[in-house]
């Protein structure tokens, strides 16, 4: 009765508030749904967190926890601490009213009054909250809880008031601080650390001494004694930064993009977060190493062979970088000798080499519209005649330019294209014969993609960073070359015999089963990769400087591939990679000399003997590119351009356009008129085997000199 009275005494006071408060309450339903944690989440394929990026700053707030999965012990120490009536009460404790109204009419120490319903009507409430709270205030909170009460369960306020409630610093709500001070889930809790969080209630930011105190006192209240373990988790909550630091910072790259475009709090992805800690410890340990040697940053990239699933991305060295927010997965770099597989897949598949056929690595000179091109190997030495299966696998310069010369640049790059390398999006003039080279730009996203198609025999399809969903479309496959070609390419990159020129017969390329790899260096040392795969996984490894600025003596073999081989090591632990094996349309050959080869059937010499192949058809003159003037001194009736092909055939012509000007057997003597035109070489078939584009430019009148006085 007497606490009845208390209440009505500020029923009294409070008449006149506002009377809507108890109108503006939200159902339990309403407040889940308005909920939103205050850090999105990036997750690998077994649900761990792998990054945790904030998006709200005024409090730290995780998922919605059930009161389902929140420890017993938990739930029972915060009523104790704070509402020991609540099951016996409609909202407002009565009794707990009136003694604080007593105590304060003593002068005594303030105490407050509010139940768990009273504290959850105040933070459900959008009402700005004043910085001391009057009796009005105190009778709209107490209509709020009465409301609650009325369409609320017990166990609704229970799990609403624990995940809105502040428990230290900016923890907000049972799991924030589960996990971010103890790290464990709600339903893990201890009773000591129970006993420590509902303790903490009172005063979210009190030091250890006043946290032990009233969390022993609660315990003793509970008929719970353990003061050592009750002194440790106090300690233990104190020293957390009440600022406190994400749980995973494991992919800030991709959590950025993944984070962005989806706008989603919780993200899954196809990543390995065991795997993702190894490529990061793996990729800083060796950028240490390289400290002296002027290399700060790096990349690897991890993907499944056979789903495309991307395993582990690593944007960049974190701390060690000086331009740690540039995505080096992303990032396009020179490609170096990593298109080399390519150049030679696309001349074995069009069945124009084998991996037996002799290349000339000698001196070569390429004329240019910008100057000769005179491409050299990395020891700048020369081999003389030598296999494909040696060019290839020890990375020569000078085969892959005149494979080059074979093939074609503009069909090179279209196979390029078509194996999805989306940055070499210039015409083949601009890329010119250091295309062989490495001279376009890449990114380790599509090289990882480009081999994990030379693994999957050929056929590709996009890498996944999400997990395929039951009403996801599959993925169309293309075909970039025929299982037959990527089948010897393999081996070759494989073979540790073939590498051995340039590489020697131990290196970090080496791994104790089978993979296939290829390094590649870039102008200046400004890039050095290391790509390759096994019968599971493809793994690529980028090392240079995001500023572009060149690395001192660092190769792909010292610089990209100890991460590569490390990576690979870990990854076939447990179970050895195996070697491919052999299509159909490959048969294996003894050669001449001893050695085993693998062709495409119908391309084996006969008695072992290998035959060099015989020339691309190509335009020597004019040079693809050049633009050419009229001399302006001279008659327009006289001036010729000479096209000239390589070699020389009356059964090709020359077309301007859809002008025929003539056969190939001799060199031709065009009159040129001004424009940009292109030029074909058509074969007997009205095929072209070449094309160029070329410009004229008109002639200009000279001025002429004054006349004389």
């Amino acid at each position: 009765m007497i606490a009845g009275a208390a209440i009505a005494l500020l029923a009294f006071v409070g008449m006149g508030c506002d009377a809507d408060s108890a109108n503006t309450l939200p159902t339990f339903a309403t407040a889940r749904a308005a909920y939103a944690p205050s850090d999105h989440l990036l997750l690998d394929r077994r649900a761990l967190p792998l990054h945790e990026r904030r998006v709200d700053f005024d409090g730290r707030r995780l998922r919605w926890t059930a009161l389902a999965e929140v420890s017993p012990a938990l739930v029972d120490a915060v009523i104790a601490a704070e509402d020991k009536r609540f099951f016996a009460h409609g909202g407002v404790d009565g009794l707990a009213v009136l003694a604080a109204a007593v105590e304060g009419v003593r002068g005594g120490s303030r105490r407050g009054a509010s139940t768990i319903t009273m504290q959850l009507a105040s933070l459900t409430d959008a009402a700005p909250r004043p910085a001391r709270r009057t009796l009005r205030d105190k009778w709209r909170q107490m209509r709020r809880a009465w409301a609650i009460e009325s369409a609320w369960s017990k166990d609704e306020i229970v799990e609403a008031y624990l995940n809105l409630v502040t428990f230290r610093g900016e923890l907000q709500g049972i799991g924030a601080a589960a996990e971010l001070l103890f790290g464990v889930a709600p339903h893990a809790l201890t009773q000591s650390q129970s006993i420590v969080l509902a303790a903490s209630l009172r005063a979210p930011n009190a030091a250890t001494d006043t946290l032990v105190r009233r969390a022993t006192v609660l315990a003793a209240r509970r008929g719970r004694a353990d003061d050592e373990r009750i002194t440790r988790d106090a300690a233990r909550v104190v020293r957390i930064p009440l600022a406190s630091p994400p749980r995973a910072s494991l992919a800030p790259h991709l959590a950025a993009q993944l984070l962005t475009a989806t706008r989603a709090a919780v993200v899954t992805t196809t990543l390995d977060a065991r795997l993702q800690r190894v490529a990061i410890a793996s990729l800083r340990s060796h950028l240490l190493g390289l400290r002296d040697q002027r290399v700060d940053d790096g990349a690897v990239l991890v993907a499944d062979n056979l789903s495309g699933e991307v395993l582990a991305y690593v944007g960049s060295s974190g701390s060690l970088s000086q331009a740690r927010f540039v995505d080096g997965v992303r990032a396009k770099r020179q490609a170096g000798s990593t298109l080399k597989p390519f150049l030679y897949a696309l001349a074995i598949d069009e069945r124009r080499l084998t991996a037996a056929s002799p290349l000339r690595d000698s001196p070569l000179e390429i004329f240019l519209t910008t100057g000769s091109y005179r491409p050299t190997n990395y020891d700048h030495e020369f081999r003389g005649a030598i296999s494909l299966r040696t060019a290839l696998g020890s990375s020569l310069n000078v085969p892959a330019v005149r494979t080059l010369e074979l093939i074609g640049g503009a069909a090179f790059l279209d196979r390029l294209r078509r194996a999805g390398f989306t940055t070499l999006d210039r015409p083949a003039e601009h890329y010119g014969p250091g295309l062989a080279l490495g001279s376009g730009e890449v990114t380790l996203w599509d090289l990882v993609n480009a081999y994990r198609m030379l693994a999957n025999r050929g056929v590709t399809t996009p890498l996944r960073l999400l997990p395929v969903g039951a009403h996801d479309p599959p993925d169309r496959p293309t075909t970039v070359f025929g299982d037959e070609a990527t089948f010897v390419i393999a081996d070759i990159l494989a073979d540790r015999d073939a590498r051995a020129a340039t590489f020697g017969r131990q290196s970090a390329l080496d791994s104790t089963s089978w993979a296939a790899v290829k390094t590649g260096t870039s102008t200046d040392m400004r890039d050095n990769w290391c790509i390759g795969f096994s019968n599971r996984y493809t793994v690529g490894v980028w090392v240079g400087n995001f500023s572009g600025a060149p690395m001192g003596d660092v190769s792909g073999v010292s610089g990209a591939a100890p991460v590569w081989s490390e990576i690979l090591h870990w990854l076939h632990r447990h179970e050895p990679s195996t070697a491919p094996a052999p299509p159909a349309g490959v048969v294996p050959v003894a050669l001449e000399d001893g050695r085993r080869e693998w062709f495409l059937r119908g391309t084996e010499p006969v008695g072992g003997r290998i035959v060099a192949a015989p020339p691309r058809p190509r335009i020597a003159a004019p040079i693809a590119g050049a633009i050419l003037a009229l001399d302006p001194e001279m008659p327009a009736a006289v001036q010729r351009v000479a096209l000239e092909s390589r070699p020389r055939d009356p059964a090709w012509s020359w077309w301007l356009g859809d002008e025929r000007l003539g056969d190939a057997a001799a060199p031709l003597l065009w009159p040129p008129r001004p424009g940009l035109h292109r030029l074909e070489l058509r074969n007997a078939a009205g095929d072209t085997v070449d094309a160029i584009q070329f410009r004229v430019r008109a002639s200009h009148a000279l001025p002429q000199p004054p006349a004389a006085p």
